[in-house]
C-alpha cells in the first residue's frame, strides 16, 4: 500500500501547474493535494484537496505567505507550476527544506539561470556540443547574416510561449524588431514547424533515466496537438543533453529537425507544459519524480505508447460564493473535494485516466 502523501502545487492557473495537477490525479499514488495561486480565477485551484492565495513570485510578500502555507499543510513535495517561481524557490531552497521538512522539485540556481536566459542557453550549448541554431546579441548580426542569412528569428532572452518572438526576412524587419526597447536574442531559423519536437527527461543519481519525445504542433505558443512515439535516436540524444546540463529531476528540451539533425532552442528547468499530455503515452513524469524523491523507489524508463493527443478546452463552473477570497479552502480527506464547490470534469476524461491506470503492466516503476 502506498504511503499517503501530501504534495503542493503552485501556479495552479497555469497550463503548466494544471497539467501538473492532472498528472498526480492520473498517478495510482494516494495524495492530498494543495494547489497555490495568486488568483482566485485560476481553475486548478479549485480541482485540488485544498487551496490557498498567494501573492504573485515578485511581490515582497511571496516567500513569508508561502511559507506560512508550508507551515499549516506540512507537504512531503512541492511542485513548480510557473517559471517565474523557479529562481526564488531555487535561491531558496535549502532553507525551505531544512525549516519545513519538505522537498523541493527545482534546479540549482545556475541550472534554473542557463534555461531561462536563452543567450545564455546558446552558450551553454555550444560550450558542450550540442547542436542549437546559430544566434547573436544585436550588435553583431553581420556575421550572423553572412554565415546562415535570412529568414532569422528574434525573440526575447527571458520569455515563454512563443510571447514576442518574430520572423524577419530582411535587414529593415531585423531592425525594428531587434530596436523595440526588449533584451533579445536573434538566432538561425531551423526547420519548419512540422518539425518541431518536445522532449522531456527525469535526471537523477548522475544519470538521466527517462525520457519522453513527441512532435508537436503550436497554437498561440502552446502545444496543441502532439504526436507520442519511441523515437529511440532522439531520446539518446536527449539524455545526452540532459547528463551536460544536470538538472535535479525534470527538464525539457524543445528543438526542430534539420537536414535530419536534431537543433536544440529552449531548455525548460521544470516539468513541461505538455506533463498533462504525456501520461496518456504511460509517461507520468510526475508521479516518477514522487516515487524516486519521497518513496526512494528507482525511476525505470517507461514504455511509450504511440498516440495522437488533440487538446481541447475545458471548463471548471463554480456557483459565485464558491471562489476563493483572502481566506483559503478547509482541508479535507484524500480525494475529496469540498461540498460547496460544483466541479464539471469530462467523462473523456475520466475514461482515460482508467485506462491509462489498467494499462500499466509495472512498466512506470519498479
Amino acid at each position: 500500500m502506498n504511503a499517503h502523501l501530501t504534495v503542493l502545487v503552485t501556479g495552479a492557473g497555469s497550463l503548466l501547474g494544471q497539467g501538473i495537477l492532472r498528472a498526480l490525479r492520473a498517478s495510482s499514488l494516494r495524495l492530498r493535494i494543495i494547489a497555490v495561486d495568486p488568483s482566485p480565477l485560476s481553475a486548478g485551484l479549485y480541482w485540488a484537496d485544498a487551496a490557498h492565495l498567494i501573492p504573485m513570485a515578485t511581490e515582497p510578500g511571496y516567500l513569508p505567505s508561502i511559507g506560512a502555507i508550508f507551515a499549516q499543510e506540512k507537504p512531503d513535495a512541492v511542485l513548480i507550476g510557473t517559471d517565474v517561481e523557479l529562481g526564488v524557490l531555487a535561491q531558496h531552497r535549502e532553507q525551505i527544506e531544512r525549516e519545513f521538512s519538505t522537498n523541493v522539485i527545482v534546479s540549482d540556481p545556475q541550472v534554473v539561470a542557463i534555461a531561462d536566459d536563452k543567450w545564455k542557453t546558446y552558450k551553454f550549448f555550444k560550450a558542450n556540443g550540442v547542436d542549437c541554431p546559430e544566434s547573436c546579441l544585436p550588435g553583431d548580426e553581420d556575421e550572423l547574416i553572412a554565415k546562415v542569412d535570412f529568414p532569422l528569428i528574434v525573440k526575447p532572452r527571458v520569455g515563454a510561449r512563443s510571447v514576442g518572438v518574430q520572423l524577419v526576412r530582411d535587414r529593415q524587419e531585423l531592425s525594428r524588431a531587434a530596436s523595440a526597447g526588449r533584451r533579445v536574442i536573434i538566432q538561425e531559423c531551423v526547420g519548419t514547424p512540422a518539425d518541431e519536437y518536445t522532449a522531456g527527461a527525469l535526471y537523477f543519481d548522475g544519470h538521466c533515466c527517462a525520457s519522453i519525445m513527441m512532435r508537436r504542433e503550436l497554437r498561440d505558443g502552446n502545444t496543441y496537438r502532439a504526436f507520442a512515439d519511441e523515437y529511440p535516436e532522439l531520446n539518446r540524444q536527449v539524455a545526452r543533453w540532459t547528463e551536460r546540463l544536470r538538472p535535479y529531476g525534470p527538464v525539457n528540451f524543445q528543438f526542430r529537425l534539420a537536414a535530419g539533425r536534431a537543433k536544440v532552442f529552449e531548455i525548460n528547468a521544470r516539468f513541461s507544459g505538455t506533463t498533462g499530455l504525456r501520461y496518456h503515452a504511460g509517461f507520468n513524469s510526475v508521479e516518477m519524480t514522487l516515487r524516486r524523491v519521497l518513496l526512494g523507489e528507482r525511476v525505470v524508463q517507461p514504455r511509450i505508447k504511440p498516440v495522437v493527443i488533440l487538446r481541447h478546452w475545458e471548463e471548471t463552473v463554480l456557483r459565485p460564493e464558491a471562489l476563493l477570497s483572502n481566506g483559503s479552502r478547509s482541508a479535507r480527506g484524500n480525494g475529496e473535494r469540498a461540498d460547496r464547490f460544483d466541479v464539471l470534469r469530462t467523462a473523456q476524461e475520466e475514461e482515460w485516466n482508467a485506462e491509462w491506470r489498467s494499462g500499466k503492466d509495472g512498466c512506470v516503476d519498479e
